[in-house]
């Protein structure tokens, strides 16, 4: 038997297909966390897998977060299973049992342990020594102690203690188990790649915890060797050796350095192998000494920041002949059965159907355009000029609108969208009238531009008619083609077609120099956004440095600073970044 425990950062890790990825890893039960993936989101391809079945436990509070999942081979069907340590989350037959001592928790703080989708159990039966015993897998997700978030330490401490209590009463109800997963802690100095000061190193309450989970063997004389003082009492010898569980990694290799699980990907300490051991293969006792047969780690497979590591038992698995009702392929979305008469005669939320419709379309489009969007071949009904001008016969019933008068029939199509516009072209005789017919229906769309146009067509062709025929135009009159039809009516000598056709043709100071503005305009946005300053060279490796930005809040949130680009590793590794850094000076 051979099992699996990877972080695989996002179910989307095996994006070259979960059956290759899960084929790679060889093991009979593979163990992940954080899917970051809930159940709306899951889809078939990863939830039933070709000879696999699998168990998923989903965060309930924010999606694309935590989500562990376990994939057994159907050689290793598990005869139970469920979601959580609490058993809030069990509503089936087939559940493993055997919950603790949970006086010391509120119902609150149950629900909300299980609320982030941190745990999957799996219980199998096994053969050891032509005796048939069961093993119970626990697949976790610990939480992390966010430092800005001091509530979080609390929560993690709750989760460790609900861990300890519920792997207990499992084995005490005589069930061999493994606990494995992302701990978010690392044990011993030797699983750290910097640890902080000896003292301040052991003091850490996740270790003080793992202290007293763990069993001290021999792998583990340093910390016997360690005298407990008063706050500590946790930590004290006695404890040490009553813990219930082995590492099995330092159960195989007690003095093994630099084996690490986890790094950085924003500082590529990865290549530098400065990280830390965080995943873990525990399993009671007896189990390790009696079955354990070989745990390791395995660094080179890549495609998240954390890495596989597995535990090798002596013991086979005897299948179980149907999976427990936990199993994804038993989920209503994907059973392929149908579904109970009461799931379709659910209450509709009228208000919530017309918002969905209306998203079909952008939000910005008036009624008139999405009905030419929904009926292309109604288009010609529709203005050439004015789309959101509609007659009142189009109107939706019980929708205010704005009333508009039009008694003329719009006319256009989508053709005349695409025509370019002649500028500088001097029209003929008729155009000045077809322009005319087209601007009088353009200007008869508010009552008050008609009544103030009107008054200026009346006034102008009294000042046209008493003015001979010239070449030049008098200082007061605009002769600009704005769509305005007194100057169509007002002359219709040649001359004057000339001057209403060539008039708009005289470029603007500023329109007349499109270069000179653009030219003007990157000048402006230069100085506005002028791009990083060039990196200085490290002092130590004479390479360019790479420009970070302070994230963390506090009074340099926001300013920048720039350091070695190698990655980061330990001050002894001459490969690694160097100590260089310098602030970015303001201005530049």
């Amino acid at each position: 038997m051979k099992i699996v425990t990877w972080n695989i950062n996002g179910i989307r890790t095996f994006g070259g297909g979960i059956k290759k990825a899960l084929d790679s890893l060889g093991a009979d039960i593979i163990c992940v966390q954080e899917t970051k993936v809930t159940r709306d989101l899951l889809d078939e391809r990863t939830a039933i897998v070709d000879g696999y079945n699998s168990y998923f436990s989903f965060s309930r509070g924010r999606s694309g977060y935590s989500g562990v999942a376990t994939y057994c081979k159907d050689s290793a069907t598990p005869a139970a299973a469920e979601e959580g340590l609490t058993g809030l989350l069990t509503n089936h037959e087939g559940a493993v049992g055997c919950y603790g001592d949970q006086t010391e928790f509120c119902s609150e703080e149950l629900r909300l342990l299980d609320n982030e989708g941190r745990a999957v159990i799996t219980q199998h039966r096994i053969m050891c020594s032509e005796n048939e015993q069961t093993i119970t897998v626990i697949n976790v997700y610990c939480p992390r102690a966010d430092p800005e978030k001091p509530e979080r330490k609390q929560f993690k401490l709750q989760f460790y203690k609900l861990l300890q209590s519920r792997a207990e009463a499992i084995l005490k109800d005589g069930s061999h188990v493994i606990v494995l997963g992302d701990v978010n802690t690392s044990h011993r100095q030797i699983d750290h790649c910097d640890p902080s000061d000896n003292d301040e190193f052991g003091e850490d309450p996740g270790r003080k915890w793992l202290n007293a989970f763990l069993h001290s063997g021999a792998e583990e004389g340093e910390m016997k060797e360690q005298e407990p003082d008063e706050e500590s009492a946790v930590t004290s010898s006695e404890t040490i050796r009553t813990g219930k569980f082995v590492d099995t990694f330092r159960f195989f290799h007690p003095t093994r350095t630099g084996a690490f699980t986890c790094w950085s990907t924003l500082t590529g300490a990865r290549q530098t192998n400065y990280g830390t051991r965080i995943d873990y293969v525990f399993a009671d006792c007896l189990l390790a000494k009696e079955q354990f047969v070989a745990a390791d780690i395995m660094p080179e497979v890549e495609g998240s920041d954390h890495c596989p590591v597995w535990g090798h038992l002596s013991c086979s698995l005897l299948p179980s002949s149907k999976p427990p009702p936990l199993c994804t392929r038993f989920l209503p979305e994907f059973a392929g059965r149908q579904q109970k008469l009461s799931r379709f005669l659910v209450k509709v939320d009228q208000k919530s159907t017309l918002s969905e419709q209306r998203d079909a379309l952008p939000g910005s489009q008036e009624e008139g355009e999405k009905r030419e969007n929904l009926n292309p071949s109604g288009a010609g009904n529709v203005s050439g000029k004015k789309r959101s001008l509609t007659s009142d016969s189009v109107v939706p019933k019980g929708k205010k609108t704005k009333t508009v008068k039009n008694s003329l029939t719009p006319k256009g199509s989508l053709l005349s969208f695409f025509k370019p516009k002649l500028t500088n072209a001097v029209p003929s005789t008729e155009a000045p009238v077809k322009h005319c017919e087209k601007t009088l229906r353009m200007d008869e769309v508010t009552s008050s531009q008609n009544s103030q146009k009107a008054f200026c067509h009346k006034q102008r062709n009294q000042y046209y008619q008493s003015q001979p025929v010239t070449n030049s135009v008098p200082e007061d009159t605009e002769l600009v083609s704005d769509g305005s039809p007194q100057l169509c009516t007002s002359n219709t000598t040649e001359e004057s077609h000339k001057q209403v056709a060539t008039k708009p043709s005289t470029p603007h100071p500023t329109a007349g120099h499109p270069e000179a503005k653009k030219g003007a305009s990157l000048v402006f946005w230069k100085s506005v956004f002028h791009g990083p300053p060039p990196p200085p060279s490290c002092k130590v490796h004479g390479e360019p440095c790479v420009l970070r930005t302070v994230k963390k809040e506090g009074p340099n949130v926001g300013k920048q600073f720039f350091v070695c680009a190698r990655p980061q590793g330990h001050a002894s590794n001459p490969e690694a970044r160097c100590n260089f850094f310098a602030w970015v000076e303001k201005g530049k």
